[in-house]
């Protein structure tokens, strides 16, 4: 009884959080070309706590989120749901791999919420990359990465890629450590359940997470930090260390 409570339950979240994309790509197509980008950016963080609020999923916010840019957030990886987590906390333009650009209907979302987009096989991209984000940097922008290039498993944090990092070493920009974490409950165990990495399916995390009772997602901001002297290999190390203190709580 209590599995097929559950199954309706999480059936009426998916239901829901549908139609709530379906909303965004309005807001996308007939609202955003008449909206300043602050409104734009206002509407993203808007939509991220309905979507989360839809699915089940309760937000806790430790430490400081930056008020503005310059400043780069660096993350741990953990699901599909970080990104609207992380915009929940506070609207940041992310760097993703370009295949996410053609997704259907996640592409299009993705895009309006401005995120820049990376081809990793390529070196020449690299390049660009490195540059477009010390413009963004220099507008004053606050960016957010996924340094350890792939999702995790939620109990060990995979080594950090340096190569991100380029920019913010190139311009003295400084950097937000932040901890992500899920779990069952307020102050219950690490949740699996929307977890996403090796053979899992998306889909799978997707219905796990609509199943969940109650899962909470906790975003832990450190402080920020500056280069003093440390090349990119250097940084990322100390920042692995402080990340992986603040998804532990």
């Amino acid at each position: 009884m209590k599995r097929l409570r559950n199954a309706l339950r999480a059936a009426g979240r998916a239901a829901r959080l549908f139609g709530h994309i379906f909303k965004g790509l309005w807001i996308v197509a007939l609202r955003f070309p008449q909206l300043s980008e602050e409104r734009q950016h206002a509407h993203v963080q808007a939509w991220a706590m309905q979507l989360l609020a839809h699915a089940g999923v309760s937000l806790r916010i430790e430490g400081q989120p930056p008020r503005q840019g310059p400043v780069l957030l660096v993350s741990n990886h953990i699901s599909w749901l970080d990104i609207p987590v992380l915009h929940a906390a506070r609207h940041c333009r992310f760097i993703s791999k370009s295949d996410v650009k053609a997704w259907p209907l996640i592409g299009t979302l993705a895009t309006a919420a401005g995120t820049l987009y990376i081809e990793r096989s390529s070196r020449r991209d690299a390049r660009r990359m490195v540059q477009s984000m010390e413009e963004s940097l220099q507008r004053r922008e606050i960016l957010a990465i996924f340094p350890e290039g792939t999702t995790g498993d939620g109990h060990r944090l995979l080594p950090f890629h340096a190569n991100l990092l380029q920019a913010a070493v190139q311009i003295e920009a400084p950097v937000l450590p932040v901890g992500l974490r899920f779990t069952d409950g307020e102050a219950g165990p690490i949740s699996r359940a929307p977890s996403y990495e090796g053979d899992e399916t998306l889909l799978g995390s997707i219905w796990r997470t609509l199943c969940a009772d109650e899962l909470v997602a906790h975003v832990h901001y450190g402080q920020a930090q500056t280069p003093d002297g440390r090349d990119r290999r250097a940084w990322a190390l100390d920042l692995h260390a402080e990340v992986d203190r603040l998804r532990q709580g």
